[in-house]
């Protein structure tokens, strides 16, 4: 098995920067632009605390979709697992992201499932708080604390841009709003939703939440258990079956791990037991995950032996045989 290491990342890194080629930059987020295209950078945060980086990681870009990781994790604290499955699907979708046509389905009216964006939207209106800042607060104070760093704040530019450009979630929301599964003020889910998707974050960041899951959902400063085990067990299935939008039952046959992608480029990796992985790759094909990212999430999989289905992880000792 290939040992990890910062130089292995940056031969990864060059390895998969090609990739960035096969996709396009969302020129819908601010300061985005062909320039970004190249990005690539990685960071890997293993269980007894060491730390890897290399390429463009200290690269701040915004959340995105990976904020529906965390969002999901606050609305099973608030109302657990009944409540929010009432309200949105745990199955994956064969279509896109943004997609409205499952909605008018005659079989549900209920999104399919939290990591698509009308699931998302109807998951913000779940968490709790006695407005839009107070619930925004709850989201940044339990952000701040699994990744370790207080100076994570929302770019003011990428929110405004987030509700320019959200005529189509918007209506999403008044869809929801129409059949009842969105019960409370359609706005306010929908402005929570734009918060939590403009916070910036690199890619440190984004492997301490995947490190937070990986762990069990212990605060990595104390040890404390911040989430129950069997939310985060809800959490790491819904990653694994919805989290790179309509591509990931490849992901989950190709990496074998559970992971989160964003618009942005973004992705959160989670490695049951062994790491957390944080990827910034700003280039992302038509289905909305990074290119160059995923190639980079599939060559650390092969490489490093990270798939939870390969025989490597799954042997059973004679004395452990049923």
């Amino acid at each position: 098995m290939t040992e990890l290491s910062n130089s292995y990342l940056e031969e990864a890194i060059e390895d998969s920067r090609p990739y960035a080629s096969q996709g396009k930059v969302n020129m819908n987020l601010p300061d985005y632009g062909e320039a970004n295209k190249d990005y690539l950078g990685v960071s890997i945060i293993t269980t007894d605390g060491s730390c890897y980086s290399a390429g463009d990681h200290d690269q701040y870009i915004p959340m995105q979709s990976t904020s529906k990781v965390i969002s999901l994790m606050l609305a099973l604290q608030d109302f657990g697992k009944d409540r929010v499955f009432q309200t949105v699907g745990m199955e994956p979708m064969g279509d896109f992201f943004n997609s409205i046509s499952q909605l008018e389905s005659y079989d549900t009216s209920k999104p399919f499932n939290p990591m698509i964006n009308a699931g998302a939207i109807a998951t913000a209106s779940l968490i709790k708080g006695q407005s839009v800042e107070n619930r925004f607060d709850r989201y940044m104070h339990f952000l701040k604390k699994i990744t370790s760093n207080d100076h994570l704040e929302m770019s003011g530019e990428m929110y405004e841009a987030e509700k320019a450009n959200g005529s189509r979630n918007r209506s999403l929301a008044y869809f929801m709003h129409s059949t009842g599964t969105l019960v409370t003020d359609v706005e306010e889910a929908l402005d929570l939703y734009y918060r939590m998707n403009a916070v910036m974050m690199c890619c440190h960041d984004f492997a301490r939440v995947g490190l937070f899951l990986a762990k069990g959902g212990l605060d990595p400063d104390t040890e404390e258990s911040l989430i129950p085990a069997h939310h985060l067990r809800t959490v790491k299935a819904i990653m694994m079956t919805s989290g790179m939008y309509n591509s990931s039952g490849h992901y989950a046959v190709e990496a074998g791990f559970p992971c989160k992608s964003g618009v942005s480029g973004s992705i959160i990796g989670t490695v049951p037991g062994r790491m957390g992985i944080g990827v910034v790759g700003p280039a992302i094909d038509e289905k909305g995950n990074s290119t160059a990212g995923g190639a980079l999430i599939k060559k650390l999989s092969r490489d490093l032996k990270l798939n939870m289905f390969g025989i490597e992880n799954t042997e059973r000792t004679k004395d452990h045989a049923f």
